[in-house]
Parts: structure tokens; C-alpha cells; sequence
């Protein structure tokens, strides 16, 4: 039974081209314009890191769409980019599923929407798990799985999964988390192989602690466990990278960026760190 049914909401798109899954005009480089024609879907677009991919992509000429649960915020997004955008839980199979088709051909899908759970293995439920699953990694396969024939139709796509360096190592007290983001890279990894024949690539970035706001919910809880001050527990973060500093949001996004573009063409079926130097 799903739940309630997805808004999608029309603005007149930035994209130049038709959306007709075209190589980019521009095939490489850092000039604008490298992925117009294309059209990009974005979830959890409305801000942290999702906005700013969504930012650098309309910057390479990319039309844009984007899917979240924040109305306020998608609005506000889609008003600054131009774009198109659908209110839906990515958790929701059918929501997801109407949202993106209601949002028309994808030639690029960032599956960016993801969640955290904090608290040792032993007071995680099953409910934590199946949380976890559902937003890191199967909404994700959901997503995969509307826009992938489209993509092969068109010889041309590009997938990009936003995983986590969670996704290539361990990290305590969020155990669920880490095992979701495992299995969105492993999940990446095998689809690769299937699409590598298809013009189609799909690769994870992985970014270290990111200064969004689910970092800010972990500042605060770890403020509020451990008697530190915000900015302590943001240092404390911090320390985990040879930079000694938190990630950038335009950092990531320069990553997915790249690997949107025609020169990326070879890269499919990686996990690439942007985390300082972390892992």
C-alpha cells in the first residue's frame, strides 16, 4: 500500500538542449555549458550537499530536477535553479516511482537523499537496520531502476550514488548506517558491470564528515553526551582527516560534477573518497 501520493511542481527548466540523452556539447574541461542538453535528478536536492551538486550541475548547463520531503526548501531551491521538482519520500517505493516519472526523461540521477542513526550496536532495533536500508541504499535501487531503461534507450547516462566514507570503512555506534552505505558501494560496483557496454557509468562518491546539517545533529548530540562545547565536538569531528577540517558541500559536488561529463566516460564502477585524506 503506498503512501501519499507524490506533488511534483513545473518551473521553467535552465537547460538549453532537449533532454534527448545526447553526449554533452562540451566534453570535458571546466567550461560552462559541458553538460548541456542534459537533464539532471537530484534527491534530497532541497539543500546540504544535495543542493550544492544541484548548483554545479546547473552551472555545466544541466537542466535540473529535484526530489525531497522539505517542500519549503525544494521550493526554494527550485526557485533559485530554474527548477522542476517533485515533494516525495524516497522511502516510499510508489511515491518515488511517481515522483520520477511525473519528472520525465533523466539523462543524469544523483541518488543523494540518505540518513544516520547514532547509538551503540547493542540499542540498535531492527527497525534501525530496515531505516537504514531503505533510505541509503534501497531508494537508490528504486531510482535505478525507473531511469535505467530510459538511459540505455538513449546510449547515455550517468549515475552517481552519494555514499559515505562509511560506505569504505567502519565507524562505531552507527553500525546500521555503515552497513547501508556498504552495500549502496557494493550495489554501485555490480551495476557498473551491467551498464559499462551501455554508454552508461555509475560511481559512488564517498564524502568524509561534511559540513551539512546532519553533521550539525551530530555536533549537538556529541556536545550534549560528552560535555564539550559545539565547536569542541566539531573539532573533534574534524580531527578524523589529515586536514583537520570538516568537508565542504562544493567539494563534493565538484566530484559528482566531473564524473557527469562525457571525459568521465571511463570511469565507472568506482568509490571515490572526498574526505581530506581520511581513507
Amino acid at each position: 500500500m503506498s503512501g501519499p501520493r507524490a506533488r511534483t511542481v513545473p518551473v521553467r527548466s535552465r537547460s538549453r538542449g532537449s533532454g534527448s540523452g545526447d553526449a554533452p556539447v562540451a566534453a570535458g574541461g571546466d567550461a560552462a555549458g559541458a553538460l548541456r542538453g542534459l537533464n539532471a535528478v537530484i534527491t534530497g536536492g532541497g539543500k546540504g550537499i544535495g543542493l550544492a551538486i544541484a548548483r554545479r550541475l546547473a552551472a555545466d548547463g544541466a537542466g535540473i530536477a529535484l526530489i525531497g520531503r522539505d517542500a519549503g526548501a525544494l521550493a526554494l531551491a527550485a526557485g533559485e535553479l530554474g527548477a522542476r521538482h517533485a515533494v516525495a519520500d524516497v522511502t516510499d517505493d510508489a511515491m518515488l516511482r511517481e515522483a520520477l516519472a511525473a519528472l520525465g526523461p533523466c539523462d543524469i540521477l544523483v541518488n543523494n537523499a540518505g540518513a544516520a542513526v547514532s547509538r551503540p550496536f547493542l540499542k540498535h532495533t531492527m527497525g534501525d537496520f530496515q531505516a537504514m536500508l531503505a533510505v541509503n541504499l534501497l531508494s537508490a535501487v528504486t531510482a535505478c531502476h525507473c531511469v535505467l531503461p530510459g538511459m540505455r534507450a538513449r546510449g547515455f547516462g550517468r549515475i552517481v550514488n552519494i555514499a559515505s566514507t562509511a560506505g569504505m570503512k567502519g565507524y562505531a555506534y552507527v553500525t546500521a548506517y555503515v552497513a547501508a552505505k556498504h552495500a549502496l558501494v557494493g550495489f554501485t560496483r555490480a551495476l557498473a558491470l551491467e551498464t559499462a557496454k551501455d554508454g552508461i557509468t555509475v560511481n559512488a562518491v564517498c564524502p568524509g564528515f561534511t559540513d551539512t546539517e546532519m553533521v550539525a545533529r551530530s555536533v549537538a548530540t556529541i556536545a550534549a553526551a560528552g560535555g564539550r562545547s559545539p565547536e569542541e565536538a566539531r573539532r573533534l569531528l574534524a580531527s578524523g582527516n589529515p586536514a583537520g577540517r570538516l568537508v565542504r558541500p562544493e567539494e563534493v559536488a565538484e566530484a559528482v560534477a566531473f564524473l557527469c561529463r562525457a571525459a568521465a566516460s571511463a570511469m565507472t564502477g568506482q568509490a571515490i573518497a572526498v574526505a581530506c585524506g581520511e581513507v
